[in-house]
């Protein structure tokens, strides 16, 4: 019978809870907000979700790494979230599109991860306690300052107040026509004319972009801090809102007014998804909230008021649009069947609406990518 291997990780919730388990990926240590996610699928599309910034993700699914990874996956060029936490030690890749397995591929990018702990003891925590702050250090030889590990938890500021957006942004415009990927042969490119869409980078998901151009669109990408005479300048038929990290609140000091001076001065359709929805939703008037845990996964049931269907998605997010605060003229189109959350609105008289979930999945169900082929309608 072999020996259980000495712990070579640790994490350190700021109520001094401790979990040890066996490091991979980068060594040394890192502090963040805990959130779980329950999908089953797409663990790299999640590392590398830039709305995950300032986090560290616990997967309640225990077979992570399994397919490895690859750069066809990569929502953006690198890992944003800080690091991750699973069940068993990574799986071994058993994938024809693997390039690398996943603990070097974590650690070529200096994210940490941590095999054996007891996830579904740490979802209730979440669960029942909030999002924690928490320390997670990767140490080969087992040894670990408990003290200093603790302390660095409590000392993490959170992300109430914070504007990320500026963080994982790009730095400047850049043009994009790849389209979903598709068997046999992957990603294509869009051709020919089309609407002419500028999409705001709060830390946009490259197949967001990607399912802009199969909708027909063509894309000019702006940075976060774009002015709305940066946005016209493009001479645009739509204005797209990405997801993102972070505060809305905080990164609202400088989107909403953009936003509030396009609605004003134009006519024009709006689309926005995650972050980009409540840029939107404040803009309108309304007002965002911390939740307790979030919403993370790709299995979340949300209802289409207008019509009644229910609709699987993905999700991740960790603030909410307060419904109560939406304004007269704005209606609420979306819920969630888990808690009863906004999860879209709508202006009554004009093309502009948003979702909090992910009509472009990666990873997760395609139930709601008509919204794009709605956005592309209103603009013809």
């Amino acid at each position: 019978m072999s020996a259980t291997p000495a712990p070579t990780a640790c994490l350190a919730l700021a109520d001094g809870t401790l979990f040890y388990g066996i490091g991979f990926g980068a060594t040394g240590r890192t502090t963040a907000e805990l959130c779980f996610n329950t999908a089953m699928t797409g663990y790299q599309e999640i590392m590398t979700d830039p709305s995950y910034a300032g986090q560290i993700v616990t997967f309640t699914f225990p077979h992570i790494g399994n397919v490895g990874t690859n750069t066809e996956d990569d929502e953006t060029a690198q890992p944003v979230a800080e690091g991750m936490v699973v069940k068993w030690d990574p799986t071994l890749a058993s994938n024809w599109r693997t390039q690398q397995e996943l603990g070097p591929w974590l650690a070529k990018q200096g994210r940490i991860g941590m095999g054996g702990v007891d996830t579904r003891r740490l979802t209730r925590a979440i669960r029942q306690q909030g999002a924690p702050h928490v320390a997670l250090e990767h140490n080969p030889d087992g040894q670990f300052d408990i003290e200093a590990l603790v302390a660095a938890a409590r000392g993490f500021d959170g992300l109430v107040g914070k504007d990320l957006a500026k963080d994982v942004t790009c730095a400047q415009s850049y043009r994009w026509d790849e389209t979903r990927w598709a068997w046999p042969d992957g990603y294509g490119k869009r051709e020919g004319a089309a609407p002419k869409v500028v999409a705001i980078d709060y830390g946009a998901k490259r197949n967001i972009l990607r399912c802009l151009a199969s909708a027909g669109c063509d894309v000019t990408v702006l940075p976060a801090t774009a002015t709305a005479e940066e946005v016209l300048a493009h001479d645009p038929q739509g204005v797209f809102l990405s997801n993102g990290p972070g505060d809305p609140a905080a990164t609202g000091t400088y989107a909403v007014p953009m936003i509030r001076q396009i609605l004003d001065t134009t006519d024009l359709p709006v689309f926005g998804i995650c972050l980009g929805h409540q840029m939107l939703a404040l803009a309108l008037g309304a007002q965002t909230v911390k939740m307790n845990h979030g919403h993370h996964g790709a299995n979340h049931p949300v209802k289409d008021l207008d019509t009644g269907k229910v609709e699987i998605t993905s999700m991740n997010h960790g603030f909410t649009v307060d419904s109560q605060t939406l304004p007269d003229g704005v209606i609420e189109t979306h819920v969630s069947l888990f808690d009863g959350s906004n999860c879209g609105i709508r202006m009554a008289d004009r093309p502009v609406f948003s979702v909090q979930h992910h009509p472009e999945a990666s990873p997760g169900p395609q139930d709601s990518f008509y919204l794009f082929e709605r956005f592309r309608a209103a603009m013809a």
